[in-house]
């Protein structure tokens, strides 16, 4: 399925989307099941930046209801609902505690905003809030014994790095050409089309392209994210109004902190929250920070030790047993593009998204500034819709309730499918079997094939990682290195031997 494309050059498509993050593959994944021929391309690795490093959260955004954002909490709600629906393997509901310390914010308006959090997107499937003693260990364990009272509502938890390539899979399958490792270098308007130059990006083991080829396209969606102002800087005769916010948001991932599988969303004293969240059953992931950055942080953003120091002291304002640095086993950083709106308070900046169009006649170019994560199915809507003049003959919106690859689960629960699983392939170890359920779904079984034991599967790397689940990634998931797969694919590097990491360098550099 992954296309070796050596016949690209001169190639015309109605669409080229630039950026593989979540927004650019939801726009292509939309566009060419509306019947449009459609070019993506990524410089790096689907997902290789701001949609990998985010709270893996799909919500309504309970804290922009300060902020009046009451359109963008609505449309989240309701594409949280959806998104349950579509991809019930990857993402699954997740109860959120927020204790009410002295000096929060008062508990009438958590309960209004409680309120119009259960109403605004026509809640259906999550359980509505309530409050909770925080005395009951099912709510408080592991909070300091001064908390007493506190609320529950619902949201939902996403593996966000799958989400992006869960898209581009059911657009390359739909028709799409999916190019990783390739840069777009230039545009220019060419009669009533772009010509578009692509370069391949000696940085990635297998660019997508072996050399640079010219392609034309009669628009082009600039999805390049923390690069999108960038991006048009090589773009011929295209206007711009506003432009994109770079604020950093840092997590960091200690060992587990309390039992449940519940989430905490924590008050802080300079007005923000923090969450804490289970993740990857031994650990819990805390964040995040927000802290307005140049460009200069865009390509490798990295946690600074104050944003470390902020993230343990606002677990350490709640929880008994405390954290410090030498606590933290992992960080992760990423640089949101949020929409310049002239907010000088990076906690205040929208998250709603703007599409900008920056031709008046001729082929057009359609930005995409700001949004987030819960958002991109409808961003990709209305980004069509923008571009509907432009692309004449194009369908409706299909997205709504089409299940994403391995979403298709049978009728029950999603522990059903994991014993279905479990009876069919015995063999499988409990912890493998329930990572591989959740993360392909229904298509667990292209990777097991016919394998009728352990050995069937190839080299066992560790961590439950087979030579034939590396194969697959390979050939259906444009995995090309280690933390394609250790750090995108699966999240088997947080609890790897290094040793796993070099095993497997070597297997790709022998074998692909």
């Amino acid at each position: 399925m992954v296309q070796n494309v050596t016949l690209l050059d001169g190639s015309t498509f109605d669409l080229l989307v630039v950026g593989g993050g979540i927004n650019g593959v939801g726009i292509a994944r939309d566009a060419v099941g509306r019947g449009l021929s459609v070019l993506l391309v990524e410089r790096d690795d689907l997902a290789a930046h701001t949609s990998s490093a985010s709270t893996k959260l799909i919500h309504g955004g309970l804290r922009y209801l300060e902020y009046y954002e009451f359109r963008l909490v609505r449309e989240s709600l309701q594409e949280r609902e959806r998104l349950i629906r579509i991809a019930p393997h990857i993402s699954w509901p997740l109860r959120f505690v927020l204790p009410q310390p002295e000096g929060g914010r008062p508990g009438w308006m958590i309960r209004i905003g409680l309120w119009l959090y259960d109403h605004l997107g026509g809640r259906q499937s999550l359980p509505a809030s309530q409050g909770v003693d925080l005395a009951d260990p099912r709510w408080g364990a592991g909070l300091k014994p001064g908390l007493k009272r506190g609320f529950a509502y619902s949201d939902a938890w996403v593996d966000d790095a799958r989400l992006v390539v869960l898209n581009a899979i059911d657009a390359a399958e739909r028709g799409a050409t999916i190019l990783t490792g390739t840069a777009m270098t230039g545009a220019r308007v060419e009669g009533d089309a772009w010509r578009v130059a692509l370069a391949p990006n000696p940085a990635r083991a297998r660019p997508g392209i072996a050399a640079p080829v010219e392609v034309q396209a009669r628009a082009i969606v600039n999805a390049a994210g923390p690069w999108a102002g960038h991006l048009l800087d090589g773009v011929d005769g295209v206007s711009r109004e506003g432009g994109v916010t770079l604020v950093k948001g840092s997590h960091i991932v200690v060992p587990q902190l309390y039992p449940g599988a519940h989430a905490f969303i924590l008050q802080q004293q300079d007005g923000r929250i923090v969450f804490t969240i289970p993740y990857e059953h031994r650990y819990t992931l805390i964040g995040t920070t927000d802290v307005l950055v140049g460009a200069d942080q865009r390509d490798r953003p990295e946690i600074s030790p104050e944003e470390t120091d902020y993230l343990c002291a606002a677990v350490n304002r709640y929880f008994a047993r405390e954290i410090g640095p030498d606590d933290v086993v992992r960080s992760y950083s990423g640089v949101r593009p949020l929409y310049d709106d002239g907010t000088a308070d990076a906690k205040a900046i929208t998250r709603d998204y703007v599409l900008q169009l920056g031709r008046k006649t001729g082929p057009q170019v359609l930005s995409v500034l700001g949004g987030k994560l819960t958002t991109y199915r409808r961003l990709a809507e209305h980004a069509l819709e923008n571009l509907q003049p432009w692309l004449s003959g194009s369908g409706q919106g299909w997205t709504d309730t089409a299940p994403l690859p391995g979403g298709d689960l049978p009728p029950g629960s999603f522990a059903d499918f994991l014993a279905q699983c479990r009876q069919r392939w015995p063999f499988l170890p409990a912890a493998v079997a329930e990572r591989l359920a959740h993360a392909y779904g229904t298509r667990i079984e292209r990777i097991i094939g016919t394998a009728t034991d352990w050995a069937g599967l190839g080299e066992d790397f560790g961590q439950g990682l087979t030579a034939a689940e590396v194969a697959y990634l390979c050939d259906h998931e444009w995995a090309c290195d280690s933390d394609d797969i250790l750090w995108r694919r699966t999240k088997l590097g947080l609890g790897a031997d290094p040793a796993l990491a070099r095993r497997l360098a070597e297997w790709l550099a022998a074998n692909r």
